[in-house]
């Protein structure tokens, strides 16, 4: 079966391997390419495509863990064979890391602009309005009825 991403390291086994492995390299195809998806929907912002995203994200790692039977003594991650699957997850942990610097990054942006626009800075020159629409007085801005 031919996924959309290919990883180099992760090519389909030959018949002799476990469908297991088989199945979780598909798994982890697909989960490589879902976080390109994800990278490309938090680049240009958009947050519903991620949102949608997620649920997907959440069932791929449930099946993987269950494919591989990650922390239980029956995991098959220690066998030669799946060397290549450990590949292709560990490139999925960087792309992974990857939107977290950027979700991080979106969100330390907006923390400063509210921090701006509350008028928390003293050095800062905006002036912004008080909830009943009328501008914040003593929070560093002169406001228009000052000049």
């Amino acid at each position: 079966m031919q996924m959309p991403f290919q990883h180099e390291d992760a090519e389909l086994p030959q018949a002799a391997t476990s469908p297991e492995l088989v199945a979780a390299l598909e798994y982890g195809n697909s989960l490589h390419q879902l976080l390109e998806n994800e990278f490309e929907a938090l680049r240009v912002q958009d947050l519903d495509t991620f949102e949608s995203l997620q649920d997907t994200k959440l069932a791929i790692f449930q099946t993987l863990a269950a494919l591989t039977g990650i922390d239980t003594d029956d995991s098959r991650l220690d066998a030669p064979e799946w060397d290549g699957f450990k590949n292709l997850i560990k490139d999925c942990r960087d792309l992974h890391r990857r939107n977290e610097v950027l979700i991080s990054r979106k969100l330390d942006a907006i923390r400063g602009t509210l921090h701006t626009l509350r008028g928390s800075d003293p050095t800062a020159s905006v002036e912004v309005y008080d909830r009943l629409g009328r501008m914040s007085r003593g929070r560093g801005g002169r406001g228009y009825e000052e000049v």
